[in-house]
């Protein structure tokens, strides 16, 4: 059946999410606005909780919430305090150490009864390589080769634990990058994939690449669960939804949709005018650029098939960094949910509702059941571990 995962990014993905109106623009600050989010994800059968990290201050947080927690610190508070929902953590291969993140992840899996993944990062930008003392950023390729070194180094770990087996074997291997190294890290090392993509046939084309590449590498490539990112505006009525949108299109921080923009582009926004377009000549190919290839080369796609006008593109990705916007009605967004899980272009979603809580209220009491009453959800969970709620096989600890 469809997975789905709830991505508890701070206030909502949108950038002006944290001003929306009766929204606690501190919450995120709290534990309670984890815990909760995730006993409403369980309530409503999801598969996992998923958290987004990366170990710096970014320079946003003058504009907006940031992610305030470190992921494994929150996600043990959230399985004290829940039984069955999976529990995914984003944790860096360029900035730990893997003996001891296997120890600390390895743990959290025994604990929670199976229900751990590890969302493998390669950790782009220069705000955190200054935060580790480094003048730049790791190059591309390089994050990229000691991320796949990293990742064998954990899961050899896992395999020489022999007292704190879980029910799963070990945690779940989860990775996110859509550029030429991306893919091919997921086709190697990936059980679960989250992407970034637009276009339905290109999302279909990524997902048959990543399952491609698997069967190179001796895997199964059935036990490989993709899923793209999509945000969801939620509305009782078409118009409704749209004014919500509209609302968070106006609520969003111009300082902090303009940064975001350059930071993805690698290029200085200074001086241009809303209504002027992003010049084509300032933008290298996707593989050429540093930080992260894949929101880049969604950006980049936008611009090259739109051109739209400065103002037009903060609009279109309302400082959410690229991931596909999908606004309407609960029968609307299942449509569209259903419509690229039947073509293949996804196994399920990670979502990432607009504004938290209220978004998320309103997709797992409305879209879920909808969902539901179409066969492509499933009632009740039918096992008590991250592996069994994926259709994913017990391992030992060894790949």
């Amino acid at each position: 059946m469809l997975h789905l995962n709830v991505n508890i990014l701070n206030a909502g993905v949108f950038g002006g999410s944290w001003r929306f109106p009766g929204t606690d623009g501190t919450a995120s600050y709290t534990i309670e606005h984890y815990t909760s989010i995730a006993k409403k994800a369980e309530e409503a059968k999801l598969d996992a909780v998923f958290l987004a990290d990366s170990p710096a201050l970014e320079p946003g947080i003058k504009h907006r919430t940031g992610n305030n927690f470190e992921p494994t610190t929150v996600l043990a508070r959230i399985a004290a305090q829940t039984e069955r929902i999976g529990l995914i953590g984003t944790l860096s291969s360029s900035y730990n150490d893997p003996v001891e993140l296997a120890r600390r992840l390895g743990d959290l899996d025994h604990l929670s009864g199976g229900r751990f993944g590890w969302n493998v990062v390669t950790t782009a930008g220069p705000v955190a390589a200054r935060n580790f003392g480094r003048d730049g950023e790791i190059d591309h390729a390089v994050r990229y080769q000691r991320a796949a070194w990293f990742t064998g180094q954990v899961v050899a770990a896992w395999a020489s634990r022999t007292r704190f087996a879980s029910p799963q074997g070990r945690p779940v291997v989860v990775q996110a990058g859509g550029s030429s190294d991306g893919r091919r890290l997921a086709s190697r090392v990936a059980e679960v994939v989250f992407s970034a993509d637009q276009d339905l046939e290109r999302a279909r084309a990524f997902r048959a690449e990543i399952r491609a590449g698997a069967v190179q590498f001796g895997r199964d490539p059935a036990e490989i669960v993709v899923l793209p990112g999509l945000s969801t505006v939620v509305g009782s009525t078409e118009a409704e939804a749209n004014r919500r949108r509209e609302l968070l299109d106006e609520l969003l921080p111009d300082a902090y949709g303009r940064g975001r923009l350059a930071a993805q582009l690698g290029i200085s926004l200074d001086g241009l005018r809303d209504d002027e377009p992003i010049p084509a000549g300032l933008l290298v190919e996707p593989d050429e650029a540093g930080g992260s290839q894949t929101f880049y080369r969604v950006v980049k796609e936008i611009i090259d098939r739109e051109n739209p006008t400065l103002g037009t593109l903060l609009k279109r990705l309302s400082g959410g960094g690229g991931h596909r916007i999908v606004t309407g009605t609960p029968e609307q967004i299942a449509d569209d949910i259903e419509t690229w899980y039947r073509a293949g272009a996804a196994d399920g979603f990670n979502v990432m509702p607009d504004v938290l809580p209220s978004g998320f209220d309103d997709f797992a009491d409305h879209v879920v059941p909808e969902l539901r009453r179409r066969g492509l959800f499933r009632a009740d969970y039918d096992g008590t571990t991250l592996r069994a709620h994926l259709g994913l096989p017990a391992l030992e600890g060894a790949a």
